[in-house]
């Protein structure tokens, strides 16, 4: 018999409360990791964020530098459980980006490996624009990266941004990411060929100037 959504929520809440962060985020495929900040909480994204996240994401400032999301509500939350079935294989991450002083997702964060095992690490984002420049972002990512290197074992971080996106570009820079490469014609909107930058953050640079924002965890 499988085990009500509800009990599991419930099962889930208790051992994130009795036990210590770097048991509960190093089983992450268990039990959702939750990640806290500066007025962020980062979690596992649930079907319940998809009206919220629609909202956010589907706005052209938004939308034109990511991947065309579900066009129906209904499309998202079937995407958002595949999400959270993928964690629990251990095949990606997908986190929701909830302001402390909203409680209601407003973003993603997304990891998936590009090598086996996690060991070089691909990353993306998006944020609603009614939280740009806010601040939400530079509390919100240096959690992200410091769980791709110290509980996913990542030694490179990767992440890709359309050229003309001035201020995803501008974020990775401040997050002391590295320009590597200009990818040419390496992603599609539509019809439309766009080149991307390739940005890198490497293990070792950042534990050398960054000390973990996870409890426990090293």
């Amino acid at each position: 018999m499988s085990e009500h959504p509800r009990t599991r929520d419930v099962v889930q809440t208790a051992l994130h409360t009795l036990l210590p962060q770097e048991v509960v985020l190093r089983e992450w495929r268990r039990i959702p990791p939750v990640l806290r900040g500066a007025g962020v909480l980062l979690r596992d994204v649930q079907p319940s964020d998809a009206p919220a996240l629609m909202a956010a994401l589907s706005r052209e400032e938004v939308s034109r530098f990511i991947a065309a999301p579900p066009s129906t509500q209904e499309a998202l939350e079937n995407y958002i459980v595949l999400a959270r079935d993928r964690r629990g294989r251990g095949e990606s991450l997908s986190l929701a980006i909830v302001p402390e002083r909203t409680g209601v997702a407003v973003g993603l964060f997304q990891l998936r490996p590009v090598e086996p095992h996690f060991a070089v690490t691909e990353w993306g984002f998006a944020l609603g624009s009614g939280f740009w420049g806010g601040g939400l972002f530079q509390a919100a990512a240096p959690l992200v990266i410091d769980f791709a290197f110290n509980v996913l074992g990542a030694r490179r971080l990767e992440a890709r941004a359309a050229v003309h996106n001035a201020r995803g570009n501008a974020a990775l820079r401040k997050m002391g990411a590295v320009q590597e490469a200009l990818l040419r014609q390496s992603w599609f909107r539509g019809e439309e060929a766009i080149d991307q930058v390739l940005w890198a953050i490497i293990a070792e640079e950042w534990s050398a100037h960054h000390p973990s924002r996870l409890s426990g965890v090293h």
